[in-house]
C-alpha cells in the first residue's frame, strides 16, 4: 500500500508541474511583451552622425520596434570616441543589463580587446551578438589626383591619408599595411568622424582614407565613386568581393606566411559587418526575442525598401554565427598577437588637434 501511496503522490506531481509549465509559457511571453510595450530602446552608435554605420542604424531604428511584441521606440545615440571603444565600454559595463539598450559598431573593438589595448575594459565574445544586417569588405583608397593608381604606387610615393581616433580603421589599415606591405601612407589623424574626412579630401588636406566598406563607400559617395573621383587600391576581408574581383585583398600585399597571418587577422571581423548587440546579462528569453525581431525585419519589404532608398546593402548574419567568429578571434594564439602589436606600432602618424 506504501508503493501505490508513493506512485499515487508522483503521477500528482507530474500532472502539477505539467500545468505549471503550461501556465508559465504565456506568462513569460506575456511579460516580454509588457516589458517594451510604451518604452524606448537606446540604440548607441559608436560613430558620429553622417557615416554609413550611422545611416545604417537610423533606417533599423524605424522599423525595429514593429517586430518587437509592445512595438517599443528606438532612439538612436550616437557615441563616438576612442576607437569604438568608449560606446562598447558604455555598453558593456553601464547599461542597463535587460535589453531596453542595444548597440551597433564597427568590430574593430573586438579586435581592440584581442590586442588588450588598455582603453578597451569588455569581453567581446560575453555581449549579447544579435545579428548583423550587412557583411561587406572594407577598402583602401585616394582621391584620384593623388597621382596613386595601386599599392605598388604607394610604396613609392608618400600618401597623406585622413584619419580619426587611434584604433579606428582608418588608422588601423594604413599603419599594418606600412609595416607589413612597405606602403608610405602619412597618416593625418584627429578627424572627429569619418563623415570629416571626406570634407578634408575635398578640402586638400588628405589624399584617401582607409575603413570605408563597400556598401559605406556608395552610401556616403555614391557620386564620387560613379563619377571616378576615387582609385580603390584594396579590399579588406578573407575572400574578395564578387562586384571587385580584380581588386586585390590586403592579404594578398603580404611578404611571407607569418606576415599573410596578421593582415587575415586584420581581416576577420570585417565579416562580422554591422553588428548590433546587447549587453551582457540580458535574460535570454529577451535575447532570443531580440534577434527574433531582426530576423523578421530583415525580410520586411518596408525595412528593404527604406534600405535601399538610403544606399545600403542588407546581407543578414545572424547571432549565432557571429558569436563564432568573435570567440575564435578572443581565441587567437598569443605568438600572433605578438607579431600584430608590433605591425601596429605607430608610424608616420600626425596628430591634428584642430582638426575639424
Amino acid at each position: 500500500m506504501r508503493v501505490v501511496r508513493l506512485e499515487i503522490n508522483v503521477a500528482a506531481l507530474t500532472v502539477a508541474a505539467s500545468l505549471a509549465v503550461a501556465l508559465l509559457a504565456p506568462s513569460r511571453a506575456g511579460a516580454q511583451t509588457d516589458f517594451y510595450k510604451g518604452k524606448n530602446i537606446d540604440l548607441i552608435v559608436s560613430t558620429g552622425v553622417g557615416g554609413g554605420l550611422d545611416a545604417n542604424a537610423r533606417v533599423v531604428a524605424r522599423h525595429l520596434g514593429n517586430h518587437i511584441p509592445g512595438n517599443p521606440t528606438v532612439v538612436p545615440k550616437n557615441m563616438p570616441g576612442a576607437g569604438h571603444i568608449k560606446a562598447a565600454n558604455y555598453v558593456f559595463n553601464v547599461a542597463p543589463k535587460d535589453g531596453s539598450v542595444i548597440a551597433t559598431f564597427i568590430p574593430v573593438f573586438v579586435l581592440a580587446q584581442v590586442l588588450d589595448r588598455g582603453a578597451a575594459q569588455f569581453d567581446p565574445a560575453k555581449f549579447n551578438w544579435l545579428a548583423s544586417t550587412s557583411s561587406n569588405n572594407s577598402t583602401v583608397w585616394v582621391w584620384h589626383a593623388a597621382g596613386v593608381n595601386s599599392i605598388e604606387d604607394a610604396t613609392k610615393k608618400q600618401v597623406l591619408m585622413g584619419g580619426t581616433a587611434p584604433g579606428s580603421y582608418t588608422i588601423i589599415y594604413p599603419t599594418i599595411m606600412n609595416s607589413l606591405a612597405g606602403t608610405k601612407f602619412k597618416i593625418i589623424s584627429g578627424y572627429e568622424s569619418a563623415a570629416a574626412v571626406g570634407l578634408a579630401i575635398e578640402r586638400g588636406e588628405v589624399q584617401g582614407r582607409a575603413g570605408n566598406n563597400f556598401n559605406s563607400l556608395k552610401a556616403e559617395n555614391g557620386e564620387w565613386f560613379k563619377a571616378g573621383k576615387i582609385k580603390l587600391l584594396a579590399q579588406v576581408g578573407l575572400e574578395r568581393d564578387p562586384e571587385f574581383p580584380n581588386l586585390p585583398l590586403m592579404s594578398d600585399f603580404a611578404k611571407n606566411d607569418a606576415d599573410r597571418q596578421i593582415l587575415k587577422l586584420f581581416s576577420t571581423d570585417v565579416v562580422i559587418g554591422r553588428p548590433f548587440v546587447t549587453s551582457p546579462g540580458v535574460p535570454p528569453e529577451r535575447v532570443a526575442l531580440l534577434r527574433k525581431a531582426f530576423d523578421e525585419m530583415m525580410k520586411d519589404p518596408a525595412f528593404l525598401k527604406d534600405a535601399a532608398t538610403a544606399g545600403l546593402d542588407v546581407t543578414a548574419v545572424d547571432g549565432a554565427k557571429i558569436q563564432k567568429i568573435v570567440q575564435d578571434l578572443v581565441n587567437t594564439p598569443a605568438a600572433v598577437i605578438a607579431k600584430a602589436k608590433l605591425a601596429m606600432e605607430p608610424k608616420d602618424v600626425v596628430e591634428l588637434p584642430t582638426a575639424k
